[in-house]
Parts: C-alpha cells; sequence; structure tokens
C-alpha cells in the first residue's frame, strides 16, 4: 500500500504584479520567482492594445500565434487575443533573461499553453471583463482565473451543476449576502486547477471541490475529506477591490528550478548570435 503523501507548508504567493506596459519595470516577476516559485502578473486590456505595436512589431511579438490572430475576426477578440499573449510573453522573458519576440508559445492537445524549449518556467493564461492574468511557476505546473467579484453566479441550479455536495451545503449555510462571492472564489479555484492539469472543463466541477469561507484550503473530495494533500497549493486573492483570483500551484516533485537563463541550455555561439539581433531590433523597435 502506497503512504499518504506528508503535507508540506503551503507556499507563499506574493502580491498581483501591476504592469501598465511593456516598457515597465519587470524585475518583480524574477523577484517573486525566487521568493515564492511563482508570479502573478495583471494588466488592463487597453493598456495592451495591439495598434500601439505596429503590424511589424506586433507580428514579431506574436511569433506563431501570428497566424491564429489574423484568423480572428471579431475586432475585441482579436485585441485582447494580442495583448494576452504579449503580455505573457513579455512576462516570461523578464524571467528568463531574454527579448519577449524570443519567447514562443506552444499548446497541448487541450490548449494549455506551454513555452518552446523553456521546460523549468510553467505558464498559465486568464482574461475577463478588461483583465488580463498571467501566471508563472517554477515548482510545477499553475494555473490561474480571474473573474469580477460581483459576477451573478449563485444560483440553486449552478450550485448543482458545479458544486460538490459539500460546497453546496457549506455555502447555503453562509448569509445570503456572502453566498455570491463564496461561488465566484469556488469558481475561479476550480478554474485554474483544471487549467493546472490542463484539462480545462473536461475535468467535472462536481468532482472535486475547495473550501468556500475563504480560509486556506487544499483540493476535496465530494464529501469534503482532503484530495491531494501537500501536492498542490491554492489561493484566493482580490485585485483593486474589484476581480477575484483564483491560482492553484503544482509541487513536481523536484524541487525549485533556479536557474533559467536560456544560456544554460545552448551552445554560446548560438545564444550570443540569438542576442546580438535581438538587441538590434530591440533599439529599432518603439516601445508598446
Amino acid at each position: 500500500m502506497r503512504a499518504p503523501r506528508r503535507r508540506t507548508p503551503g507556499r507563499t504567493l506574493g502580491e498581483p504584479i501591476t504592469i501598465g506596459g511593456s516598457s515597465t519595470d519587470w524585475s518583480r516577476v524574477r523577484t517573486d520567482l525566487d521568493r515564492h516559485g511563482a508570479a502573478l502578473v495583471c494588466a488592463h486590456e487597453d493598456d495592451w492594445r495591439p495598434d500601439r505595436a505596429g503590424a511589424a512589431r506586433l507580428r514579431a511579438l506574436l511569433g506563431h500565434d501570428w497566424e491564429r490572430y489574423q484568423e480572428l475576426t471579431q475586432p475585441q477578440a482579436r485585441a485582447r487575443f494580442a495583448a494576452s499573449r504579449v503580455l505573457l510573453k513579455c512576462a516570461a522573458a523578464a524571467a528568463l533573461g531574454v527579448p519577449p519576440h524570443s519567447v514562443e508559445l506552444g499548446y497541448g492537445l487541450t490548449g494549455r499553453p506551454g513555452l518552446r524549449g523553456y521546460d523549468g518556467l510553467h505558464i498559465s493564461l486568464s482574461h475577463t471583463d478588461g483583465l488580463l492574468l498571467a501566471g508563472l511557476a517554477t515548482d510545477g505546473p499553475i494555473g490561474v482565473d480571474a473573474e469580477r467579484g460581483d459576477r451573478p453566479l449563485y444560483g440553486a441550479g449552478l450550485c448543482r451543476q458545479m458544486c460538490t455536495p459539500h460546497e453546496a451545503e457549506r455555502i447555503e449555510a453562509l448569509p445570503p449576502a456572502e453566498r455570491n462571492s463564496a461561488v465566484v472564489r469556488v469558481w475561479t479555484l476550480k478554474e485554474a486547477y483544471s487549467k493546472a492539469v490542463g484539462l480545462g472543463l473536461r475535468l467535472g466541477f462536481t468532482e472535486f471541490g475547495f473550501g468556500p469561507d475563504g480560509a486556506p484550503t487544499d483540493l476535496l473530495l465530494p464529501d469534503g475529506t482532503p484530495g491531494t494533500v501537500g501536492a498542490w497549493t491554492f489561493h484566493t486573492l482580490t485585485f483593486e477591490d474589484t476581480y477575484t483570483i483564483g491560482v492553484a500551484v503544482g509541487d513536481a516533485g523536484f524541487g525549485r528550478t533556479t536557474d533559467l537563463a536560456a544560456a544554460t541550455a545552448l551552445d554560446p555561439s548560438i545564444v550570443d548570435a540569438v542576442l546580438a539581433a535581438a538587441d538590434e531590433e530591440e533599439r529599432a523597435a518603439a516601445a508598446w
């Protein structure tokens, strides 16, 4: 019989890093990764409108995502797609110490994003109502989700579709004024966890749960008993008193990746050539 996993102290998480544009100081991304093993970056979509970059720079920044961007026909969807990918690439570039246009995103069969060639840095992405959210982690997989805290989610029908019996019972026991915010919190945590494991909505939300009362929580089975004890850390944060953010960070069991520099994985001559070309392009490019 396999021994139960020992609970480890929950990993800490810094406050979301607010980014106003690509010229902002990104140093705290690496600081948070070194200190917590994870970092969160928040930005407003209006600050990352793709028309500010110019077509040539935007194409360089989007890389392989350029074709997907062109296929989108709805202007708002196009803008959100470009802004979220560029923000994520800039955050990853700050962690890796490389230019943003050299970072390429890849996608798994379920759409989960990853970084081509950088297995030590895990990423996740979310956006809602003008807010962009990027999550990065070095301990293991990460999932993030953001919703407006006042989004109307509470209702008997929805609770039956997304809550475990234990969650529904706990939520109904709360004062009426607190029930909707509790459902929003649970929803963001479930979205974050499903993104982190790469299953999205394919993972039945009534098959796992969390404590809805805002206290530190582990993943719970439908009856409320602990599930993945010690393997995951879950956080709920509030951003600008408007958005509820859910974060799930897994422990891959290999310890924290502290050396993210591209130069440690590539031949030095290749790195020198890439960085020389990147420096030339960066000098010629205007700020976002």
